[in-house]
């Protein structure tokens, strides 16, 4: 009997081992600080983006969809501005959850889960459209080109890349907030020109039928009016 129970709290272990295991999610957002450097992990709807800053400096960012399974993670590399040879390729990962929030990788590293600030407009989106001339103008995007945006618990990043052609074309993103028709951006990094970190942006928002219409003024005074649609 002893030997019966032995064996029973032995599996009882596994099975639950193997369902924390399974219940791990890597969606938010992860930071990591290296000396003067900030990295930034965000995991959105099935997408990935990792990004290095300083203070004041953009350095470098990679991404592309992503997979966890049985520990494993893979993402297939759509952009990387350091090193475009890698685009197209699979970077795999064995992150090692620490009590369900945190994760250490692969280096040893251990990436900390900023907090959860869920806000209507978190996902993975896509530019679909714009008003040109008072028109809307489907964005028919030729190849691989695309322009993306992740937002995820009170951070954002934007994203213009062509995958086909392993293509970068710029990058930006930081702090933002959605209330009561009214989107704010804080710029982190600005891979286009480091003097615009600090800056704010107010825009309006609103989402119809599922789509995020974005209007306002351009980082250079021009007027926008955009319209997203999620990747997913």
């Amino acid at each position: 009997m002893h030997r019966f129970h032995l064996v029973l709290l032995s599996c009882l272990f596994l099975c639950v081992s193997c369902t924390s295991k399974k219940a791990q999610k890597l969606d938010g957002v992860y930071r990591l600080d290296k000396g003067d450097l900030t990295q930034l992990w965000m995991f959105v709807d099935g997408y990935s983006s990792l990004t290095t800053y300083a203070s004041n400096t953009y350095q470098s960012t990679e991404g592309g969809p992503y997979t966890l399974a049985k520990g494993q993670l893979q993402i297939q590399l759509e952009y990387n501005n350091q090193d475009s040879s890698k685009v197209g390729q699979v970077k795999s990962l064995d992150p090692r959850f620490k009590g369900g929030q945190n994760f250490e990788d692969n280096q040893g590293n251990v990436w900390v889960k900023q907090p959860h600030l869920p806000q209507d407009l978190d996902g993975a989106w896509k530019i679909s459209g714009r008003q040109k001339d008072g028109k809307f103008v489907p964005i028919n995007h030729s190849g691989g080109r695309k322009t993306l945006k992740l937002l995820k618990d009170g951070y954002f990043q934007w994203v213009a890349i062509d995958p086909d052609k392993k293509a970068f074309f710029g990058t930006g993103g930081g702090h933002y907030t959605f209330t009561n028709g009214t989107y704010t951006e804080e710029l982190l990094f600005f891979s286009r020109d480091n003097a615009r970190v600090g800056a704010k942006l107010n825009f309006k928002g609103e989402l119809k039928d599922g789509e995020w219409h974005h209007s306002g003024e351009s980082s250079k005074g021009d007027p926008i009016y955009e319209i997203w649609t999620k990747i997913n």
